[in-house]
């Protein structure tokens, strides 16, 4: 049942991205294979221009491996995996790079700096995580959020993860983007909480005005199929076109792309938004061509 299919970078997320060009990255604890490929695949882009944090040695090292001349960016030589993570946050804060990439370390020690109030990192909205999902090179994106970050989000952070992942739609061309907002049913029911929020997001999306089409509850497969949509008799612009999946849980979210990833082969472009600057924060398994994705979708979301 695993896929055996090449995970693919997307066109329309490197298009986007080639718009701009050599933005300055934080490389958190580079020196392990993948990230240093993926890098390198990001450098080739002329999406990027790394700063190395980590273990000189292992970091050279690693670059020998892939053959890459790397004499020419720095590497901030830092041994201890736990203190990357501090270096990376204090060049964010003083605008020396635009993006951080999380290289190998564990995504919740580099978020705990990334929060640190002393680095002045927050926006806004409360930070977020998307998934820009596609199969193949050309695919129409289905956007998941969130999926990494927010476990159990209220009201008040399902609005943040909301105006967050519409930002994101525009700047990857979908200026009014089709938002359901998942449950486990398309019913108002006050045995599923889920639905019950759906409902007020819904409602609240349009108090507010906001550019975009909101609506739930919706069941994952009245969300993304019409076939689906239409038995059940939900009419709406959201009900089986969907653009974004807004997930009750970061359960829900997770398992939804790893099924996308292990059975279909999807790439899986993830990237924490509504900070002073964007965190790639992909998965130590993730493949280099997913890593490609998530540093290009990283550089489409900057201002």
């Amino acid at each position: 049942m695993l896929s055996n299919k090449e995970i693919i970078c997307p066109n329309n997320l490197l298009d986007e991205a080639h718009k701009k060009k050599g933005v300055k990255v934080a490389v958190v604890n580079a020196g392990k294979p993948l990230p240093m490929l993926s890098v390198q695949d990001a450098v080739n882009e002329n999406l990027i221009e790394p700063i190395f944090i980590g273990n000189k040695k292992e970091i050279l090292k690693c670059a020998e491996d892939l053959k890459w001349d790397i004499s020419q960016y720095e590497i901030i030589d830092e041994p201890v995996e736990n203190k990357t993570a501090k270096i990376a946050a204090k060049l964010a804060s003083e605008d020396k790079v635009k993006i951080i990439v999380k290289g190998h370390i564990h995504t919740d020690i580099l978020m705990k700096e990334v929060l640190k109030r002393e680095y002045n990192l927050l926006g806004k909205t409360r930070l977020s995580h998307i998934w820009h999902m596609t199969i193949e090179k050309d695919d129409k994106p289905l956007i998941i959020t969130d999926g990494a970050l927010n476990v159990l989000p209220n009201i008040k952070t399902k609005m943040h993860i909301l105006k967050n992942v519409i930002n994101f739609s525009n700047r990857i061309g979908i200026t009014r983007p089709k938002v359901a907002v998942l449950s486990a049913t398309e019913e108002v029911l006050d045995s599923v909480p889920s639905s019950l929020d759906a409902a007020e997001l819904t409602k609240l999306s349009k108090d507010e005005n906001l550019e975009a089409d909101v609506f739930g509850p919706l069941a994952f497969d009245n969300s993304i199929s019409k076939k689906s949509a239409g038995i059940k008799g939900i009419k709406n612009s959201v009900a089986g076109d969907a653009d974004v999946l807004l997930v009750p849980s970061v359960e829900t979210g997770n398992g939804l792309v790893k099924m996308m990833i292990y059975f279909m082969g999807a790439c899986a472009a993830g990237v924490v938004l509504g900070g002073k600057v964007p965190v790639v924060i992909t998965s130590r398994s993730d493949e280099a061509q997913a890593r490609l994705a998530s540093i290009a979708a990283a550089v489409v979301a900057l201002d």
